[in-house]
C-alpha cells in the first residue's frame, strides 16, 4: 500500500499546484495544520528534467530565501543535488522559476547556500573542485524567463574543494565555512580531497561580496557539520557584544567566542544523552535558549521526534532544559526560531510549526500548533521530504525544500494575502462542487479562462481544453468516474473537486 501511496504522490508533484486551503485536515494530497498551500514548484522543473536513463533525477536539498531591499520582491534559494535554482514568490499563488545556477563541479546530496548584501554564496559537499560559488542577486531584477546563470566569483582559498556548510553572520559580515575538504587530485572525481582544518571553520570576509578573503580558521574543536554564529547580546553580560559560535560538531555541541580570529576560545563543550549525530540548531530571539536536532537519534535509539532545549544563560555552561518530543517517528532536521515559533523540517513529517512561549519550561516548553506535510506517503524515521525551511519573509510566507517534491510556498490559514500583483488576486471557481453531470468554471478580477486541465488522483491529464478565452465555462462531468480530481486553469491556478 505504502508502495501505491508513493506512486500517487510522485505523479502528482509533476503538476505545479497552487492556492490549496488546509481543509479537515488536507490541502489536497497534503495533510495540514493551519497552513494552505499557496504553490509547489517540482524538483523536475527546478533542476531539469532527466536527459537519459543513466542521469540521476536531481533532488532538492537546503534552502534559504532573499528579500530584494530595492523592490520588496521575495525570492526562493533552492538547493538541488545538481545546481541552485531561483525563484520569485513574490506572488506566493504563482511563482516564477527564474532559472539556476549549476554546480561548479560535481553533483550531489549535500548543497547549501546563504545571503548577505544581495549576494548568494553557495557551497557543496563531496561535488569535487566546487570551491564557494557567488552569485549577485540583483541580476534576478527584471527576468521573467529562465535562465542559465553563471556564478560571479568563485572562492578556492587553500585550494578548497567542497564544504559541508555555510553559515554567515550579518552583523559582522563574516562567513564561516565548515565541514570542508581540498579539491580531489583527480578532476572530475568526487573523493581524494583532504580534510581542510579538521572540518572547523574556516572564517572569511565577505565585505567586498565578489572579492570574499580569507582571514584565518579554527581547527582545534575538529568538524563542524552546522553552526550558528551571533553577535551575542543575550543573558551572559560577560560576553556581551562579543561574536559567538555554536557548532553542531557531530557528537556535540561546541561553543566558540570568534571575535578575535586570530585568538578563538573554546567556551564550552556540551554532550547528552543518547546521542546519535549532532546536527543543527539556533537560538531564540533573546540568545537564551538553544534549540537542537539530533539527526540519527530517531533511527538509532527509536521513539518519535527528539528536539533538545539547551539553557545558554552562562555560555561557559549550558545546561540541558527540557526535551520535547513530537507526534511522529520523523527524523527532525533544520530548523529556526521566528518571534516565539520554531519552523522545524521533519523530514518525511514536513514542516512542523512549535509555540516556544513556554520554552523556559521543564516539561511542555514547546507545543506544536501548526504543520504541512510535504510527504503523505509516510511519518517514518526515514530520509525522504522535507530537507529545510525558510520562515523569515516579511510577507509571512513560508518556503519548504522538499527532497523528491521541490519547492512549496505555505501560509497560515486565515492570515491576510498581501500581494500587489493582479495574478495574485485573481481567483476561480467551481460550482456545484460535488458535481454530478457538470459544473461551472468561474475566473474573478475581469480575468478570462484560455485553458483547462483535469487530472485524476493518480495525475493522468483526463481533460485538456484550450483557447478557451472566456470568463466561465461549463464542464461535462457525467462520463467521468466518481472520486476526487484537480481543475487546473490557464496553466497556474489549481483546485480539488469532487464528482459524486
Amino acid at each position: 500500500m505504502t508502495k501505491k501511496i508513493t506512486f500517487i504522490f510522485f505523479l502528482l508533484t509533476q503538476i505545479t499546484l497552487a492556492q490549496t486551503p488546509c481543509v479537515d485536515g488536507f490541502a489536497g494530497i497534503y495533510p495540514c495544520n493551519d497552513y494552505d498551500l499557496m504553490s509547489n514548484i517540482s524538483v523536475a522543473t527546478l533542476g531539469g528534467e532527466i536527459v537519459s536513463p543513466s542521469s540521476a533525477q536531481p533532488r532538492g536539498s537546503d534552502l534559504w530565501g532573499w528579500t530584494d531591499s530595492t523592490t520588496g520582491k521575495e525570492y526562493a534559494i533552492s538547493a538541488l543535488t545538481n545546481s541552485t535554482a531561483f525563484v520569485d514568490v513574490t506572488d506566493p499563488i504563482n511563482p516564477t522559476f527564474l532559472g539556476r545556477l549549476d554546480s561548479n563541479d560535481q553533483s550531489n546530496s549535500w548543497r547549501d547556500v546563504k545571503v548577505y548584501k544581495d549576494h548568494a554564496f553557495i557551497v557543496g559537499d563531496n561535488v569535487g573542485a566546487h570551491g564557494m560559488q557567488v552569485f549577485d542577486l540583483t541580476k534576478l531584477r527584471g527576468v521573467t524567463t529562465p535562465q542559465d546563470f553563471t556564478a560571479d566569483a568563485i572562492y578556492d582559498e587553500d585550494n578548497l574543494g567542497s564544504c559541508h556548510n555555510i553559515i554567515i553572520n550579518e552583523d559582522s559580515g563574516i562567513a564561516y565555512l565548515v565541514g570542508c575538504k581540498t579539491a580531489p587530485p583527480i578532476p572530475g572525481t568526487t573523493n581524494g580531497g583532504s580534510r581542510l582544518f579538521d572540518g572547523g571553520p574556516i572564517f572569511v570576509d565577505l565585505s567586498d561580496p565578489k572579492n570574499p578573503v580569507k582571514i584565518n580558521a579554527y581547527a582545534d574543536a575538529g568538524y563542524s557539520h552546522d553552526a550558528q554564529v551571533i553577535t551575542y547580546n543575550g543573558p551572559d553580560l560577560k560576553y556581551s557584544g562579543k561574536e559567538i559560535y555554536v557548532g553542531s560538531n557531530e557528537d556535540r555541541v561546541t561553543v566558540l567566542d570568534v571575535t578575535d580570529k586570530d585568538n578563538v576560545v573554546k567556551l564550552a563543550e556540551i554532550t547528552y544523552g543518547q546521542t546519535g549525530y549532532t546536527h543543527q540548531g539556533w537560538f531564540t530571539d533573546d540568545q537564551r535558549y538553544f534549540i537542537l536536532g539530533d539527526e540519527l537519534d530517531e533511527q538509532q535509539f527509536g521513539g518519535n521526534t527528539r528536539t533538545l532545549v539547551f539553557d545558554f544563560n552562562n555560555l561557559e555552561n549550558p545546561v540541558l532544559s527540557s526535551t520535547y518530543f513530537g507526534p511522529t517517528l520523523a527524523i527532525d532536521h533544520n530548523g529556526y526560531v521566528k518571534g516565539n515559533e520554531y519552523h522545524m523540517a521533519s523530514y518525511q513529517a514536513g514542516l512542523r510549526v512549535l509555540d516556544i512561549t513556554n520554552i523556559g519550561a521543564e516539561t511542555e516548553s514547546m507545543t506544536e500548533i501548526g504543520s504541512f506535510d510535504t510527504f503523505p506517503a509516510a511519518d517514518l524515521a526515514a530520509f525522504n521530504g522535507a530537507w529545510s525551511v525558510y520562515p523569515y519573509f516579511a510577507s509571512g510566507n513560508i518556503l519548504i525544500n522538499d527532497i523528491e517534491s521541490g519547492l512549496f510556498v505555505v501560509r497560515q490559514s486565515g492570515l491576510a494575502l498581501n500581494t500587489n500583483t493582479a495574478a495574485a488576486q485573481t481567483k476561480f471557481s467551481v460550482f456545484p462542487n460535488p458535481a454530478k453531470s457538470q459544473t461551472t468554471i468561474t475566473i474573478g478580477n475581469n480575468k478570462i479562462i484560455e485553458s483547462i486541465q483535469v487530472y485524476s488522483i493518480l495525475g493522468q491529464k483526463i481533460i485538456d481544453k484550450k483557447k478557451l478565452k472566456r470568463p466561465n465555462y461549463v464542464l461535462n462531468t457525467a462520463n467521468l468516474n466518481k472520486g476526487i480530481y484537480l481543475i487546473k486553469i490557464n496553466g497556474k491556478m489549481t483546485k480539488k473537486f469532487i464528482v459524486e
